[in-house]
């Protein structure tokens, strides 16, 4: 176990007398807070929390750790499922207070600082009418979602997060400050594009914006659970044609009333005019007997918020997904059996469907390599009370192991949980992990930027 007595007091000493931010200890009252994080089932004691407050803090915590011997975890928004962003006795770099964001109305780009997330970047740039492909949930950090991927509402006409990314800054290893762009440092910018935090540790993204909103058509329609095999069916029929400025989720989730009842659900956010989203959601809204239906203009920014409340801070998350091509009866019906034995009133099934420009680049032409038409099915577990993990993990794993009969062995980086076998994070890098791995040799040699979804250098 390492705690800071193995740390001389001149070593924090010097560092303190540097560091612009703040090195917190365990013991001082803003520790519990600062480490914890949006999964509530993640409960870590780092030996020391480093809050960044701009670049040089990070080199100097990165220096902290690997000259102390310190495990480093990095924190961005903390919202990853896996909990990788906090560490137990090691050194959590916290990127939470960097919030920086420049909106260039006449370049069309934005630059955020890593402990930005969606909803506070979407706040700056939807005040010009822009936006670029963020998180399916608001509260996500911007840092993270875009390290693994980028899947958000805007996939379809915009592609993923790392598709608009135009450059990162990257402290390594060494306390190297690095710009990555097609341009610079190519190679790292491909990493960077779906390789997670491997490389080291980056400190602004700097994205293209597309003039979307501020009104769109969005929402939901929700059914009662009888109707949930022709429900689902219709939402895969629907969405094999559909206009990339359309986004669909579809799937299983329970009322949010409280009352704990089974239903189905579809969810759309259109990002082109509202004319033609009236049109596109105009088969969901006839479509069989809905409990409820929410579905017609609204803000980007409250179609990027639906999902929030589902997803709650401090609720105890546990999640499995991979991707499928097709959608099957037998898929659904498995997946309608499973449902009804369901142990927390606050999980969900859904689909997320890869379309348009999302799937129209090559799988080499960026780290993340799943580029196939088709639907990420995420079984996303929840519940609020700890006497209750064992049995909501039990079911999530069981209902896995039942519908991965209709999976393909690939995984979304950014769902992958912390007890993923070395096989299921090689099929999240898929078939670019080979060169993802000589990037990992070069800039990490010594794998100081292991927690999480790890490549292993060569």
């Amino acid at each position: 176990m390492v705690n800071t007595q193995t740390i001389s007091d001149s070593a924090l000493e010097d560092f303190d007398a540097g560091f612009r931010g703040k090195l917190i200890r365990p013991g001082e009252d803003a520790y519990d807070t600062v480490r914890l994080i949006h999964n509530g089932m993640i409960d870590k004691r780092p030996a020391l929390i480093a809050r960044c407050t701009g670049v040089s803090d990070v080199v100097d915590a990165i220096k902290l750790g690997v000259d102390t011997g310190l495990e480093i975890s990095v924190r961005g928004g903390g919202h990853n499922v896996g909990g990788r962003a906090v560490c137990d006795d090691g050194l959590m770099i916290d990127l939470s207070s960097m919030k920086g964001i420049y909106v260039d109305t006449q370049a069309r780009t934005v630059r955020a600082q890593a402990g930005v997330i969606w909803n506070e970047l979407n706040r700056e740039t939807q005040l010009h009418g822009l936006a670029t492909t963020g998180g399916m949930i608001s509260t996500t950090g911007v840092a993270g979602l875009t390290l693994g991927g980028g899947i958000g509402w805007l996939m379809g006409k915009y592609g993923l997060s790392i598709d608009n990314l135009i450059s990162v800054e990257l402290v390594t290893a060494v306390g190297e400050v690095l710009q990555a762009s097609e341009k610079e440092n190519s190679d790292l910018f491909w990493g960077l594009r779906g390789g997670g935090g491997n490389f080291g540790v980056a400190t602004s993204f700097e994205f293209s914006l597309y003039d979307v909103g501020p009104t769109i058509i969005g929402g939901l329609v929700v059914y009662p659970f009888d109707q949930a095999r022709e429900v689902l069916r219709f939402y895969r029929d629907f969405t094999a044609d559909i206009p990339d400025e359309l986004s669909v989720l579809g799937g299983l989730i329970h009322a949010p009333d409280g009352s704990g009842t089974p239903m189905a659900a579809i969810l759309a956010g259109h990002c082109g005019s509202e004319k033609e989203g009236e049109a596109a959601v105009e088969s969901i809204k006839a479509f069989g007997n809905p409990a409820m239906v929410q579905l017609g203009p609204m803000s980007y920014s409250a179609v990027n918020m639906m999902l929030d409340d589902g997803f709650p801070k401090g609720a105890l998350n546990y999640w499995k997904s991979s991707f499928l091509s097709t959608i099957t009866n037998d898929a659904i019906d498995s997946m309608i059996a499973q449902f009804s034995t369901c142990p927390s009133s606050m999980t969900g099934m859904i689909f997320e469907q890869l379309h348009g420009v999302a799937t129209s680049i090559r799988p080499e032409d960026t780290a993340f390599p799943h580029r196939g038409t088709g639907y990420n099915l995420l079984i996303a577990s929840e519940w609020l009370e700890k006497a209750d993990t064992d049995a909501n993990i039990a079911w999530t794993r069981e209902t896995y192991n039942i519908l991965e009969q209709f999976m393909h062995n690939v995984s979304y980086v950014n769902y992958l949980g912390d007890d993923e076998t070395d096989d299921r994070v090689k099929s999240a890098y898929g078939v670019n992990y080979d060169r993802l791995q000589k990037l990992k040799t070069r800039y990490d040699p010594d794998n100081v930027f292991h927690l999480n979804q790890n490549i292993v250098p060569g």
